[in-house]
């Protein structure tokens, strides 16, 4: 069990010990994963208590689909039911599958990871109008494909986003630190990866995604852009109250975000992934690789510097489009997506093998992650307060004096 006593040795001594053999010396009898009618009731018994309309779930065992269930409401004022096959704004989960798209050109020869993007582009950066915010910053050069996929970039998570998380609508592009210093979400970083590989390589991105993909997967109801087929069954997002917010109709290829899709299209994705198709052996490796160790607090405002040893215990990090970390079913990879009236994650555990996905079309969807996580997969070690997950029934850890308190990822959650 040499993983395990790694992934222990950093954690506090009685919970290590609970979580191996109990810290009376009795072995821990931990949860079976939930499935079938037992998995449907926790579910719709969640999503009531958190308030939730909508949510779609699959889950996977040794890379195969063996649960695929929509349950609520793709729209609450005309009572259409969601359906597996119903159109959802997929949001940042866009960023894992495109690094997935990205890395098929590492293979065939096309990207190199550690290459500066100067080399691919055929003008320097701040002489297009996107990026003429960097003119006579030099450290653009020192980016490259692998900081731009792994969030090392020095960005901010947009260029709006000031470093307390606040919103200026004027905001300019800068460095914040070093590229390659440390990790920092951002959604700058990841679209300007989408302009090396239109611009410098003359690849259109929605092509890529579409070829590598989504035809692969045989995805025929995922888009990066609106399509007007995907009208006839589309959830309407709803804020934590429940008003309707709409589905914002997007006409612009933003790897970042833009893509819309359905739980059966994420489900046949996650599951390929994880048998490892479409990518040779070390190809998915490096796809999945700790890049950069993260000892932030949280997550957002991803610019703040406060630090926590919270997570160490799991060796957070960020690979190459996807979170990773350890536990003790194995290595563990994840994706999340959040936006109004949006909230997606996708989780892969035990090496790869057993995932689950979420959809939901509600503010409130994280509400219930944690809790679903180890409904599906047994108890996990989802670093929840970091990704921001909280749970809906601990409202107080959204407060900002929650940021100074510990929150280790593997301890189990208080219920009321």
């Amino acid at each position: 069990m040499p993983a395990r006593r790694s992934f222990t040795r950093f954690l506090p001594a009685c919970f290590a010990i609970l979580l191996l053999a109990g810290c009376a010396g009795q072995a821990v009898r931990e949860p079976a994963p939930l499935r079938g009618p037992a998995l449907d009731r926790e579910v719709e018994r969640l999503m009531q208590a958190a308030r939730v309309p909508g949510l779609a779930l699959a889950v996977i065992d040794d890379g195969r689909v063996v649960h695929l269930k929509a349950y609520g409401s793709r729209d609450l004022e005309q009572r259409l039911p969601l359906t597996t096959d119903t159109i959802m704004y997929g949001a940042s989960i866009t960023k894992g599958e495109f690094s997935y798209a990205a890395m098929s050109l590492v293979e065939s020869g096309q990207l190199d990871l550690d290459r500066s993007i100067a080399q691919y582009l055929p003008k320097p950066l701040p002489a297009y109008e996107k990026y003429a915010d960097l003119a006579g910053d030099e450290r653009w050069r020192k980016l490259t494909p692998r900081m731009l996929l792994s969030h090392t970039s020095g960005f901010p998570n947009f260029r709006f986003f000031l470093p307390d998380g606040t919103f200026d609508q004027n905001g300019k592009l800068k460095f914040y630190f070093e590229p390659g210093a440390r990790y920092a979400y951002s959604g700058e970083g990841i679209n300007l990866m989408q302009f090396v590989i239109e611009v410098g390589l003359g690849i259109d991105v929605a092509d890529l995604m579409q070829r590598q993909v989504y035809d692969r997967f045989g995805m025929t109801r995922t888009s990066l852009v609106w399509r007007e087929d995907f009208a006839d069954n589309l959830a309407i997002g709803y804020d934590p109250q429940n008003k309707p917010l709409g589905h914002k109709k997007r006409g612009a290829v933003r790897a970042a975000g833009s893509m819309d899709t359905s739980i059966a299209d994420q489900a046949a994705f996650l599951a390929g992934l994880a048998r490892g198709e479409g990518l040779s052996a070390a190809g998915k490796a490096e796809l999945l690789r700790p890049q950069i160790a993260i000892d932030s607090v949280q997550q957002f405002p991803t610019l703040l510097t406060d630090t926590t040893q919270d997570n160490r215990g799991i060796a957070l990090s960020y690979a190459l489009g996807w979170l990773t970390y350890r536990e003790p079913q194995g290595q563990a990879w994840a994706k999340g997506g959040h936006d109004d009236g949006t909230n997606n994650l996708a989780l892969c555990v035990a090496d790869g093998r057993r995932c689950m996905v979420i959809l939901s079309n509600s503010s409130n969807g994280e509400g219930l992650f944690k809790y679903l996580a180890d409904a599906t997969l047994g108890p996990t070690c989802l670093p929840w307060f970091w990704n921001g997950y909280i749970p809906y029934d601990h409202p107080e850890w959204r407060e900002p004096a929650a940021r100074a308190q510990p929150h280790p990822a593997c301890a189990p959650l208080p219920r009321p």
